[in-house]
C-alpha cells in the first residue's frame, strides 16, 4: 500500500498540470500555435467534463449505483492525457520507434495511475476506466496531430530540466481540489452538505469490513 500512495501523487494536480503547461509554453516558444491552442482545449474540456461528474454527484447525487460511478477518476484522466504528450515532446527527435515507445510509456504510466487509484480505495472501477479513456481520447488524437506537424523547435533538454522539480511536490499534501469543488458544487445547488456515497447507497470501495470513513467516502480524489 505504501508503494501505491507514493506512486499515485505522481498524477497530482500539483505535479501534472504544471507538467501540461510546461508542454504548452514549449509549444508556445517554437510557434506552434496552432498546437499550442489545440491542446489547451482538449485538455481543459478533459478537466471540465471530469469535474463536472463530480459537481452533479457532490451537489444533486447524480451518478450510477450500478456501475458504482460517482465521478471520473482525474488522477487517471490527468496521467493519461497530459504523461503520454510529455514523453513525446522529450522523443520527438528520435526514431519512430522511441516516438512510438514514449506514447506506449505514457499510457501505460496513465493506466498504472488508474490500477494505484484502486489500490488505495478511493475509485471504483468505472470511475478509473473512464478517466484512462478520456485520457487517452485527449493524448493520441493529438499525439496523430503532432506526428503529422513539423516538429516544434525547441531544447528538450530545457522541458526534462523544467519538469523534473515537480516531482518533488509528491512529498506535499495534494491539492485541495475536494474543497474547491465541494464549495462551488454546495453553492450551485443550495445543499448545506454534499452528496456520499455513503449517503446513496453505493457499494463501499473496500471490501470485506474494513471501510472507507470521512474524506475518503466521497469521490474526490
Amino acid at each position: 500500500m505504501p508503494t501505491w500512495t507514493l506512486f499515485t501523487k505522481l498524477a497530482d494536480t500539483y505535479v501534472l498540470l504544471p507538467a501540461a503547461l510546461l508542454c504548452m509554453l514549449c509549444l508556445a516558444s517554437a510557434r506552434a500555435w496552432r498546437l499550442t491552442a489545440v491542446w489547451a482545449v482538449l485538455l481543459g474540456c478533459g478537466l471540465a467534463l471530469v469535474a463536472a461528474t463530480k459537481l452533479a454527484f457532490v451537489g444533486w447525487g447524480i451518478g450510477s449505483r450500478d456501475w458504482n460511478f460517482t465521478g471520473i477518476s482525474g488522477h487517471a484522466m490527468r496521467a493519461a492525457a497530459i504523461a503520454p504528450v510529455l514523453f513525446y515532446l522529450l522523443a520527438q527527435n528520435s526514431g519512430l520507434v522511441v516516438r512510438m515507445l514514449a506514447i506506449f510509456g505514457g499510457i501505460t504510466f496513465g493506466i498504472l495511475i488508474g490500477i494505484s487509484r484502486l489500490a488505495v480505495h478511493v475509485h471504483s472501477v468505472s470511475e478509473v476506466v473512464t478517466g484512462c479513456l478520456l485520457g487517452i481520447v485527449i493524448s493520441l488524437p493529438f499525439l496523430a496531430l503532432l506526428e503529422r506537424s513539423p516538429r516544434p523547435a525547441f531544447p528538450r533538454h530545457l522541458l526534462l530540466a523544467a519538469a523534473l522539480p515537480l516531482l518533488a511536490m509528491t512529498g506535499t499534501p495534494g491539492a485541495p481540489t475536494e474543497k474547491w469543488l465541494e464549495r462551488v458544487a454546495l453553492s450551485l445547488s443550495g445543499h448545506s452538505a454534499p452528496y456520499t456515497r455513503n449517503d446513496l447507497g453505493y457499494p463501499p470501495l473496500v471490501d470485506g469490513d474494513e471501510q472507507i470513513s470521512g474524506r475518503s467516502a466521497h469521490f474526490w480524489h
